[in-house]
C-alpha cells in the first residue's frame, strides 16, 4: 500500500512538471510569435514606405512639371501685360496651351493620377503600418510579461530554471532618436 501512495505522488509530480513545462513552452512560443509579428510589420514598413514615397514622387513629378510650366507661362503673361509685348503674350499663351495639353495627356494616360489621392494613400498606409507595429509591440510585451510571470512565479520558477527557460526581453526603445515620429520628406 505505501508503494502505491508513493507511486501516485510521483505520478502527480511528474504530471505537474509536464504540465508546467508545456505551459512554459506554449508561453515562450507566444512570445516568439509576437516578435515575428513585429518583424513582419517592420519588413512591411521597410518594403512599402520607400516604394510608396517613390510612387508619389513619380506621380507628383508629372504634375509638378506641369504646374511649373503653368507658373512660368503665368509669369511670362504678367510680364507681357506690363510691357504690352504681344509676342511675349503669345509665347505665354503657347506655354499655357502646352501645359494644358500635357496635363490632359497625362490624365488620359493615367486616369488614377491624382497626387492628392496618392498623398492621402501614403499617409493612410503610413498610419496603418505604424498602428500595426504599435499593436504588435504591445502584444509582444504583453506575452513577454505573461511568460516572464509564469517563469518567475513559485513553484513554476523551479521548473523554468531546471529546464533553463530564459526570460523574454521587452520591446523597448533604447535610442532617444527612435522615440521621435518618422518624418517623410519629398
Amino acid at each position: 500500500m505505501p508503494y502505491i501512495i508513493v507511486g501516485v505522488v510521483l505520478l502527480v509530480i511528474v504530471l505537474y512538471v509536464i504540465s508546467v513545462y508545456n505551459g512554459l513552452v506554449t508561453a515562450r512560443n507566444k512570445v516568439r510569435n509576437g516578435w515575428s509579428q513585429i518583424d513582419v510589420q517592420l519588413k512591411r514598413r521597410f518594403d512599402m514606405i520607400p516604394n510608396l514615397v517613390e510612387t508619389v514622387k513619380g506621380y507628383a513629378s508629372h504634375e509638378k512639371g506641369i504646374f511649373e510650366e503653368f507658373g512660368r507661362a503665368r509669369g511670362l503673361y504678367a510680364q507681357s501685360q506690363q510691357s504690352g509685348d504681344v509676342g511675349m503674350a503669345a509665347q505665354a499663351e503657347k506655354g499655357v496651351a502646352g501645359a494644358l495639353s500635357r496635363l490632359l495627356m497625362v490624365q488620359e494616360a493615367y486616369p488614377e493620377l491624382k497626387a492628392n489621392e496618392n498623398f492621402k494613400e501614403l499617409m493612410a498606409q503610413l498610419k496603418d503600418t505604424e498602428d500595426k507595429i504599435m499593436f504588435n509591440r504591445q502584444f509582444y510585451n504583453d506575452t513577454a510579461m505573461a511568460f516572464n510571470n509564469k517563469a518567475e512565479v513559485f513553484p513554476t520558477n523551479i521548473i523554468a530554471k531546471m529546464f533553463k527557460f530564459e526570460l523574454a526581453k521587452f520591446f523597448e526603445v533604447d535610442e532617444a532618436e527612435e522615440r521621435k515620429a518618422v518624418k517623410v520628406k519629398f
